[in-house]
């Protein structure tokens, strides 16, 4: 869990040391020297940039695509997003005995299923401590109840993996499962 928060936090931030903060540099150099477009282009990423930029969620990524959800999760926000793992997404497909490519071609549902993994607002897993039994509106209107317990949050059967994801219009918290409207 440590290791995939650490690996998610580490791409983000080599994606941000490379579009634009100067690397070595003395704290003593001059401001000018840093163009106002690498001010704004070391500005945190959105949701969708974040996805994209771990590499490890090529399943959500797609299906994102093709449930038209992108720009949606580009904007303002704020957004929770239960992000699930390559490997539930894998469990899911096997448990519903469908492809991949079955469900990217069914919008309808694709879209139902992903905005149930979308919660209006940014929260963090510190303002979850001794939530029990809480029900939370998602996106498409369904609710998902969370639970913590000693340090463990989980939505619905799901549990949270690697929390706290920041990005500049809310946070991912990764999951072991597909939650299913």
């Amino acid at each position: 869990m440590k290791l995939l928060r650490r690996s998610l936090i580490g791409v983000a931030l080599v994606a941000l040391v490379a579009t634009g903060c100067a690397a070595d540099e003395s704290d003593a150099e001059p401001v000018e020297e840093s163009a106002p477009s690498d001010v704004e282009e070391s500005a945190p990423s959105d949701i969708v940039d974040v996805a994209i930029a771990a590499e490890q969620f090529p399943t959500l990524v797609a299906a994102l695509q093709a449930a038209g959800l992108v720009d949606t999760l580009k904007g303002e926000g704020p957004f929770t997003v239960f992000a699930p793992t390559e490997e539930a997404f894998a469990n899911a497909l096997a448990a519903l005995g469908i492809s991949a490519e079955d469900l990217l071609a069914d919008t309808e549902t694709l879209t139902s299923i992903l905005t149930y993994h979308v919660i209006p607002g940014a929260v963090m897993s510190s303002d979850l401590i001794g939530a029990s039994d809480i029900s939370v509106a998602t996106v498409n209107g369904a609710e998902v109840t969370v639970n913590e317990s000693m340090g463990t949050v989980t939505i619905n059967n799901a549990n949270v993996v690697a929390a706290d994801i920041e990005a500049s219009n809310g946070v991912i918290h990764v999951i072991d499962a597909v939650l299913l409207p």
